[in-house]
């Protein structure tokens, strides 16, 4: 039977209808903001910025949204203050329409960018490359000076790092022996590998490390021949292989570093213008007979005596009547940062700030600081600049390049400027 015309025409304008109708709707739901038609969050929950830390690594009194929380809540204050007069935004608990859900949410989203964009960068500090991750001092320390110490680790690696990449690039393949962590002391109570750098502040860390470690309650309590000669602190070559890597790649590895030609000075100062029954007739009884004509047959028996020039001849001379020592070998050698990945490189020169900033950073105990004491001779100045100047001012100028040149990585990874002028 055939369809009449009428029927016709009416069923196309119901599809017409029908389409049209579609087509709105679609339109409608193309000009929703997505955000409106998304679910609310539950009260209390926030946006995770960043991963949060357990619970029991907060500092006393801090939250688990960390620094972010009292940020987020003044400049929610600040916004809520500009809102026009009249305009009563719906209490917590009062039934929300779904468009007022969702201003609320865009607000709450808007404010997070602006707490997001408005954070300095080294407010946040970034894991390291062990898999436990520095934790910044609590949020009533976090002033200006934390910043600026943080900042300062940051460009000290970078340097580092550069130095590395650009003069060695060959050592981050190969594989570390027993030998390249040698110097390296553990402590494990905080998960720390600190590595020795003599003359750079090296005994009282090592007391520090014993505090921490808990054989001993106080630094001042611990004299000069236990923290030298004594076995409390294990050396991480001590371990299997498995035990060097497992330490390696989660403690905190830290160094410090001091201005090479002062440390030079320091060990010498130390080593040679004291008594000592070690360095005098092992290593000063060598370089007498080497480098001093006429030498005394007292000079040739005692080994006392040596003189500056004399000593840096034979630390320059390829061919040393005796080995190369601790006390003045690079930092490049002794603790190999171009192959262990260091977390913290301190300075000797601002050794209470990084030191203290260091402790605060593995969340020592709180009265636990740095010393200040002087290990050995006590009574006689520290080396500083003007000291190494003087001592310095004994040699020639291409002995003073010899011995730049021969510290130059050091002077290079840890950024030291030329100490003299004439230097290149």
């Amino acid at each position: 039977m055939t369809p009449r015309p009428g029927t016709m025409r009416l069923a196309c304008m119901f599809s017409s209808v029908l389409l049209f109708g579609a087509a709105g709707l679609l339109l409608f739901i193309s000009l929703q903001d997505p955000m409106e038609l998304a679910p609310q969050q539950a009260p209390g929950i926030k946006f995770n910025i960043r991963p949060r830390q357990p619970h029991h690594d907060l500092p006393p009194g801090g939250s688990q949204d960390g620094d972010l929380k009292a940020p987020t809540e003044r400049i929610t204050r600040d916004l809520s203050s500009g809102a026009p007069r009249g305009r009563n935004l719906p209490a917590p608990d009062q039934p929300q329409s779904p468009l007022q859900r969702g201003t609320r949410l865009r607000l709450r989203q808007r404010r997070r960018r602006l707490l997001i964009k408005k954070m300095p960068a080294a407010a946040t500090i970034p894991a390291n490359s062990s898999d436990v991750p520095f934790i910044r001092p609590g949020p009533g320390t976090l002033d200006g000076r934390w910043v600026s110490l943080h900042r300062s680790q940051q460009e000290r690696k970078r340097v580092m790092q550069e130095a590395c990449a650009k003069y060695r690039a060959s050592s981050s393949r190969r594989a570390v022996t027993p030998r390249h962590v040698s110097r390296i002391f553990v402590e494990d109570r905080h998960r720390v590998l600190y590595c020795e750098v003599p003359k750079a502040g090296c005994s009282n860390w090592k007391r520090v490390l014993m505090v921490l470690a808990g054989l001993a309650s106080s630094t001042s309590d611990i004299q000069h021949n236990t923290v030298h000669y004594g076995s409390a602190l294990k050396r991480l070559d001590t371990f299997d292989r498995q035990g060097i890597l497992h330490r390696l790649s989660t403690y905190t590895k830290m160094l410090f570093v001091r201005e090479p030609f002062e440390r030079l000075v320091s060990a010498f100062r130390d080593k040679f213008e004291h008594p000592n029954s070690y360095y005098h007739p092992v290593f000063g009884k060598a370089i007498l007979a080497r480098y001093r004509a006429n030498a005394s047959r007292e000079a040739l028996r005692t080994g006392s005596g040596v003189r500056f020039p004399e000593f840096v001849q034979y630390l320059l001379d390829v061919h040393r009547p005796v080995g190369m020592d601790i006390h003045w070998d690079h930092v490049s050698r002794l603790c190999s940062p171009c192959l262990i990945d260091y977390d913290f490189v301190g300075k000797f020169e601002s050794m209470e700030d990084d030191a203290n900033f260091f402790l605060s950073l593995i969340r020592a105990p709180r009265n636990l600081t740095f010393p200040r004491f002087k290990d050995r001779h006590s009574q006689e100045a520290r080396t500083t600049a003007r000291i190494a100047h003087q001592y310095f001012a004994q040699l020639s100028a291409l002995q003073r390049q010899r011995t730049y040149d021969f510290y130059y990585m050091d002077y290079l990874m840890f950024n030291y400027s030329k100490p003299f002028a004439d230097l290149y």
